[in-house]
């Protein structure tokens, strides 16, 4: 019976990943980003699979403005059921990174904004940790370019 059923189609997966996004956002967020995130901001990418990397879940990403956005996906495990993982990801004050918070409720989203504030909502860089995972110019291409 399973077999007859088969796997979900990418589209499926980005469609419910959409859902499990906006659903989450709209339950746990509902005085902050609820307010101005509508289900149409997401965009939904199916599972990756790939051999020797393991898997990763559907997730859906949504655009903030000024290079912030927001990561969601699900974390499933047999003991666990399923849970919401939604990822705040801001650039760097460097230009040349990113880093990722892991969001746990609307006072933790208000008190990290608060702190980004300052910086126009960048994070600021530490170049001893390296934790923007600064990106590193690519070579010229000589004659290519």
């Amino acid at each position: 019976m399973a077999q007859a059923v088969g796997a979900p189609t990418a589209d499926e997966e980005c469609e419910d990943a959409v859902t499990a996004a906006a659903h989450h956002v709209y339950t746990a967020y509902p005085d902050t980003l609820a307010t101005v995130l509508e289900a149409m901001d997401w965009h939904g990418y199916p599972a990756l699979r790939a051999a020797g990397t393991g898997s990763y879940e559907p997730s859906a990403v949504a655009w903030l403005d000024g290079g912030v956005w927001l990561h969601h996906t699900l974390r499933l495990s047999e003991r666990d059921g399923a849970s919401d993982i939604l990822t705040l990801v801001v650039p760097c004050t460097c230009g040349r990174g990113y880093i990722d918070i892991v969001l746990d409720g609307e006072e933790m989203l208000l008190e990290i904004l608060n702190e980004l504030r300052p910086t126009d909502g960048r994070s600021v860089h530490d170049a001893v940790s390296g934790d923007c995972r600064s990106v590193r110019p690519l070579a010229p291409l000589g004659a290519w370019r």
